[in-house]
């Protein structure tokens, strides 16, 4: 049985196409199962319920050898600890090539789109297999999380295309109205621990040097009500700040992203962080807040901008 899985910290994405990929492997012959790699976050819980799924189990620890399957992921910071002990047969993905290497041949298959669910719609429609329906709410819900319904600049005309092909077969007759229901169940965050807010959708990533490089933790916060997430301001700092210690750290952010008003404003802890704030964004940092405007794309206008930054 081939596991599945997605990136720490999951998502949507890594969790419906974890689900999809596996059970597409398994109608073409190769039984696979999906994983997960740790606690969902608000909005994946109601999208397994309109889809009648239970969530996926926790993937238990693989001997060195072990076939493994990555999904929207493939760098090892975001992935199992052992990663490199481990055979990876297949990735699918829709993020940059990090440091995956392989010991033999395996099936990859990257694009430069929003989601990882738009490339599984392609595959099957290129394997000729049927979309049934709760594959179809999986994709449909994950390109709509990724996207932020079409306003991250991520988006793409493909992805346009997967959610029109999608929607009929998923039932979603308004697929407005569908996304912001998923961007409430999202936004519902009640008395969650300030430490899982930080780490709800949170990776950690390699800047300049590769022998000795600098490691940035970047969470991001999306919202349709970011009141509450700055009203626990003086929270979320001490959480960085125990976070950034205890994962030895050189950097850490944490952006909370307006979903409906398509704007950025980002916690910075120290003035570490405040200095390249300032040198590769131009944003002052005041009260330990920075204004990046309508840089919404961790992926798109935050990790390249900051590559760009300690590549010099």
């Amino acid at each position: 049985m081939l596991p599945v899985f997605g990136h720490l910290n999951p998502d949507t994405d890594a969790i419906t196409s974890a689900l999809v990929y596996a059970r597409l492997l398994t109608r073409q012959g190769t039984e696979a199962r999906a994983y997960r790699l740790g606690e969902l976050n608000f909005e994946t819980p109601y999208v397994l319920r309109e889809a009648g799924l239970d969530a996926p189990e926790l993937l238990p620890e693989l001997a060195a050898g072990s076939r493994v399957a990555l999904v929207d992921h493939n760098e090892s910071a975001q992935s199992v600890p052992n990663l490199a002990d481990l055979t990876v047969t297949h990735v699918v993905d829709h993020h940059k090539l990090g440091d995956l290497s392989t010991a033999a041949p395996a099936y990859l298959r990257f694009e430069p789109v929003g989601c990882t669910g738009t490339i599984l719609l392609k595959l099957h429609r290129e394997a000729n297999v049927s979309v049934e329906p709760v594959d179809a709410k999986l994709m449909l819900s994950a390109i709509l999380s990724d996207t932020l319904h079409f306003r991250s600049p991520t988006t793409t005309q493909a992805d346009r295309d997967a959610v029109d092909f999608l929607a009929p077969i998923a039932g979603v007759g308004d697929v407005e109205a569908y996304a912001l229901a998923m961007f409430a169940a999202k936004s519902d965050l009640g008395d969650t621990p300030a430490e899982t807010l930080l780490k709800m959708d949170y990776k950690v990533f390699p800047f300049g040097d590769v022998a000795a490089p600098q490691r940035w933790g970047l969470g991001v916060v999306e919202t349709t009500n970011p009141a509450y997430v700055f009203g626990r301001q003086a929270e979320l700092l001490a959480a960085m700040a125990s976070a950034k210690a205890q994962d030895g750290l050189d950097g850490i952010l944490l952006s909370v992203v307006d979903i409906l008003n398509e704007t950025n404003r980002t916690l910075v802890p120290g003035e570490v962080e405040a200095a390249v704030v300032q040198a590769v964004f131009g944003a002052d940092t005041t009260g330990n807040m920075a204004d990046l405007g309508a840089r919404i794309s961790r992926k798109k206008q935050i990790v390249p901008a900051l590559e760009t930054h300690f590549a010099l």
